[in-house]
């Protein structure tokens, strides 16, 4: 109890930027921390952040609720408050949502705009909406909603070569995953990769935040992020009742993880901005700012971020083809799964923005995958379109432990000694994403039952991440 260290990157989570707020919180949390929980303080901070006013006479928030009531009346802008009562969503699995990101959920919850929300058995913290939110609203949409990562998705291509292929050109695939493809915050690609009809989009050339972006995204497009990004082989088999077409049995399979890079980041901070100052909320709840459809910037950030969709799996089709052109595969057929976006779709008779922030679209009949982690199977899945999760899933296992546990709990030898036993190597990467780190994928598909079926798996054979 209260042997933690309060850092920035904590405070980010919960939707705190500004460092003269994060050092007084630091502060407070370095004074009155001590028999609490990390959870715990955040939990606090939440609070205060939600409703300052109600902390004025709270020895140990004071200091902060006064600031930021300060701040709120320093702004222009129109004022909206939060609904007062908790509004109830769905919740899968709850026994794997941490309470924090449970409280989180409830904030956007109590939004103006707010319709209908869900959490999945992989959500976590996130900026603004939790990861693994769903959240509908009525005619508008919350950049940080959506997220930095604008179309972050899976795409898997099968091979019409069956598993046989891993095992014989192991080598070969390994040094084509070395030398092309290309991972890290900024990382950019080589000349061959700049190449694709998305760049001709016209949206390039109709502003001047696009014009400037234009030259970053030709440089970044064919490229993968850090942290959890990765492009892998594997083995896929699927089953005898399967929605593809193809004969039942097991396929090479190629797949990636990743958004749309730079591009997708500016969008998203410089629309989050335009929303903060126009739509001004509570403290707790900045980061769900949100622009109206009708208006001029909703519209501008509508278009600008299905552009960052179009951007993110141009990405990975540049990478699928770049690999199979090298390595001499046959593609029977691929699957693109995005889950960081927003799209009109109709709910209960009604039209609403469902924003998916770390979710599976799964409508009655949508095909997507369900990773697990480096060294645990994938799931291809076939969506029931379940209504009450807003027609969505989880977007993976979602993490058991925090990237500064997995760091300080798991070495490199332990890794690697797991890959191994497992059949899997591992090119980059880190003890961060250590298959132990992540919860137990079959346990969330269990909880899941309701909203996808199963019809096909995907192993990990041999991966490649950042930090290689």
């Amino acid at each position: 109890m209260g042997n933690f260290k309060l850092r920035g990157k904590d405070l980010s989570k919960i939707g705190i930027t500004e460092n003269h707020i994060r050092s007084i919180i630091i502060d407070i949390a370095g004074k009155y921390g001590k028999h609490i929980t990390k959870d715990e303080m955040l939990t606090q901070v939440s609070q205060v952040l939600a409703k300052p006013e109600a902390f004025m006479k709270d020895q140990v928030w004071v200091k902060l609720a006064s600031l930021l009531i300060e701040e709120e009346e320093e702004q222009s802008g129109t004022v909206y408050d939060l609904k007062t009562e908790n509004r109830d969503f769905v919740s899968v699995g709850r026994e794997l949502i941490a309470a924090n990101t449970w409280q989180q959920m409830q904030v956007a919850m109590r939004l103006p705009i707010a319709v209908k929300g869900a959490l999945m058995p992989d959500a976590h913290l996130g900026y603004g909406l939790p990861i693994g939110g769903v959240l509908a609203t009525d005619n508008a949409v919350i950049p940080y909603g959506v997220g930095l990562d604008i179309g972050c998705m899976m795409h898997l291509t099968l091979f019409r070569e069956n598993t046989a292929f891993i095992k014989r050109y192991g080598y070969q695939i390994k040094t084509a995953l070395k030398k092309h493809t290309f991972f890290g915050t900024g990382c950019e690609n080589d000349s061959s990769f700049v190449e694709h009809p998305v760049l001709e989009e016209a949206l390039f050339n109709e502003s001047s935040l696009m014009k400037k972006l234009k030259g970053k995204a030709a440089r970044q497009l064919g490229t993968s992020g850090s942290g959890n990004h990765f492009v892998e082989f594997g083995e896929v088999t699927l089953s005898e009742e399967n929605p593809l077409g193809l004969t039942p049995g097991c396929y090479t399979g190629l797949l990636s993880h990743s958004g749309s890079r730079g591009l997708g980041a500016e969008i998203a901070r410089y629309f989050t901005q335009v929303a903060i100052q126009k739509c001004l909320l509570p403290k707790g709840a900045k980061h769900l700012a949100w622009l109206d459809l009708d208006s001029a910037e909703g519209e501008a950030y509508w278009h600008l971020m299905h552009l960052g969709v179009k951007y993110a799996k141009a990405s990975h089709e540049v990478i699928h083809q770049r690999l199979a052109k090298v390595l001499g595969l046959s593609e029977a057929i691929t699957i693109q799964c995005v889950h960081n976006t927003a799209d009109k779709e109709v709910h209960d008779g009604r039209e609403v923005i469902v924003h998916r922030k770390g979710a599976t679209p799964a409508a009655l009949g949508c095909v997507g995958i369900i990773p697990g982690s480096m060294a645990t199977p994938g799931y291809l899945v076939q969506g029931k379109g379940y209504g009450p999760a807003l027609q969505s899933a989880s977007h993976g296992a979602g993490r058991a432990m925090s990237r500064d546990k997995a760091k300080n709990s798991i070495t490199g030898s332990w890794l690697r000694k797991c890959l191994s036993e497992q059949g899997v190597h591992l090119i980059g990467g880190s003890v961060e994403e250590a298959p132990i780190a992540y919860k137990d994928i079959d346990r969330v598909m269990t909880l899941q039952k309701k909203q996808v079926e199963v019809f096909g798996s995907f192993t990990p054979r041999i991966v490649r991440m950042d930090k290689a």
